[in-house]
């Protein structure tokens, strides 16, 4: 989706503020994955590592969707960028470390990607090992951060199932609609089979309820679906509709630093507290 449709607020506990670090790595792999688009991965993935990022914790956003939205969201123009995610996939003496760029959120990174990602699905078919592309372009860096997040496209093709089995954990933004719910098991099987094949320690993290409008009954019967059908996978921290999120996107900012106060920035700090009380981040 556009990143600046959201607003996350939850009904659940407020979460501890998270202890200080006093080292980094080795990071954990989160792959944010959903293949229906339009369901706020891109600024789930750019919001929750912005906070994540406040709290001392040093994250890479991996944007793995030929879009670049990720990238935009972030002030990367990747566009006029001559190398990116493509080339280190394509090129195994490229070294990510030299495509990473620093964004103005201290602590977060990103390793940007273009159009030309799109072309990867494909040229990578013929490629030994095709499914460990990705893990073999992050090794290098696992041990300088503490957690990744690959913002996958909305697809489950070759470039996701790099990305699930690059991964420990899949975090799931699932739109607060029937239609939704109804893809969910598709995607739930291949993560299954990717954990069957290629990658055993794969887990989903959580499911994270995002355009939810609690005044609708449509809203809160989704809801109640999905905690039956999920129990505990599911985030306490849920995402609510707004229109305020646009404006930071216009800014290149994510909403922690452009509306530091505004409740879709506390929320988000809410989610970011969740996963590290969770375990999901250090």
């Amino acid at each position: 989706m556009q990143q600046g449709e959201l607003l996350a607020m939850g009904p659940g506990s407020q979460f501890p503020q998270p202890p200080e670090l006093t080292e980094h790595g080795p990071a954990r792999v989160i792959a944010m994955c959903n293949q229906k688009g339009g369901v706020g991965k891109t600024t789930s993935t750019i919001n929750v590592a912005a906070a994540l990022a406040e709290y001392g914790r040093k994250v890479l956003i991996v944007d793995f969707d030929p879009q670049g939205a990720a990238s935009a969201g972030l002030g990367i123009n990747s566009h006029d960028l001559d190398v990116t995610i493509y080339n280190l996939l394509m090129n195994s003496r490229l070294s990510v470390k030299d495509v990473i760029a620093h964004t103005a959120v201290p602590g977060l990174d990103i390793v940007p990607a273009n159009i030309d990602l799109s072309a990867a699905e494909v040229q990578l078919v013929n490629e030994v090992a095709r499914e460990q592309a990705l893990a073999r372009v992050l090794r290098p860096v696992l041990d300088e951060y503490d957690l990744i997040i690959i913002d996958c496209q909305p697809s489950l093709g070759l470039l996701t199932v790099n990305a699930l089995t690059a991964a420990h954990g899949v975090v799931i933004p699932l739109e607060a609609e029937f239609f939704a719910l109804r893809g969910v098991a598709l995607l739930v099987e291949t993560i299954d089979k990717v954990k069957d094949r290629l990658n055993p320690r794969l887990k989903i993290d959580g499911i994270l309820a995002t355009m939810v409008d609690t005044r609708t009954l449509h809203s809160r019967e989704v809801l109640e679906r999905l905690q039956e059908a999920f129990g505990e996978q599911v985030y306490e921290t849920q995402i609510r509709r707004t229109v305020k999120f646009p404006d930071a996107s216009v800014a290149t900012e994510p909403i922690t630093t452009y509306a530091s106060s505004h409740p879709g920035a506390q929320a988000y700090r809410q989610l970011a507290r969740e996963m590290i009380a969770r375990g999901d981040v250090a």
